[in-house]
Order: C-alpha cells, then sequence, then structure tokens
C-alpha cells in the first residue's frame, strides 16, 4: 500500500489549495480514509476523515475547517482530495492522507481519532 500526496505550496491567507492522495494496492471498500496536519511544536489532528458503511459515505470535519473544507475521492482513479478554502495561518503544518479498512462500518467521526495503519509522506502547506 502506499499513500502519495501532493499540492501543498504556499498561499496567503484567504487563498485555496487542493491536495490530492493517490492510493495505490489499497481499495478503499470500507472503513476510514482521511487527511490528518501536523503544526510545528503541536501534535497530529485529524482535519477531514470519510467514513464508509454499507449505506454510503459519511464525511466528518474537525470544528477549526468546518465550512472551509471539503474532502472526496474519486472512486475510479482512486484518489482522496482535500479541497481548502478560506486558508489561514493556523492551518500551515505539514498534511497527511491516511487509510485504514479494520474501523468498522459508520465508524463516524471517531475516524477523525482512530489510528491507521496506512500513511503519505506528507505535503506541506504555508499559509502566511
Amino acid at each position: 500500500v502506499q499513500l502519495v500526496e501532493s499540492g501543498g505550496g504556499s498561499v496567503q491567507a484567504g487563498g485555496s489549495l487542493r491536495l490530492s492522495c493517490a492510493m495505490s494496492g489499497y481499495r478503499y471498500i470500507r472503513g476510514c480514509v482521511g487527511w490528518f496536519r501536523q503544526a510545528p511544536g503541536k501534535g497530529r489532528e485529524g482535519v477531514a476523515v470519510i467514513s464508509r458503511s454499507d449505506g454510503g459515505d459519511s464525511e466528518y470535519y474537525a470544528d477549526s475547517v468546518k465550512g472551509r473544507f471539503a474532502t472526496s475521492e474519486d472512486n475510479a482513479k482512486n484518489v482522496l482530495y482535500l479541497q481548502m478554502n478560506i486558508l489561514q495561518p493556523e492551518d500551515t503544518g505539514m498534511y497527511y492522507c491516511a487509510a485504514d479498512e479494520h474501523p468498522p462500518p459508520d465508524y463516524g467521526d471517531s475516524c477523525l481519532t482512530y489510528e491507521y495503519n496506512y500513511w503519505g509522506q506528507g505535503t506541506q502547506v504555508t499559509v502566511s
């Protein structure tokens, strides 16, 4: 399994970026996928996740990004996206995508804090 993020960069406050996570060797049939970030000197936090169940997908977001960030998946391409709008300096950090098929269906917002098996190498986002 390999997860590769791209799309990070430097942007002014109020701007937008779209991150991509190409997932190879992994088919998101169940469990959780999502985006996490780590700011300098801080712990890693869940930003946006998708919880998959037989009834479909549900997205969950950290309170700090609700209304500004949106995650989605292109199932045909096996790519996860994070659209980030109205970026603020506090959004600065390394962004990682993660995936794990073990969480039960309807795991819900617990996907934001789950200990994932698979991680990408990260992509830097800097907002000034």
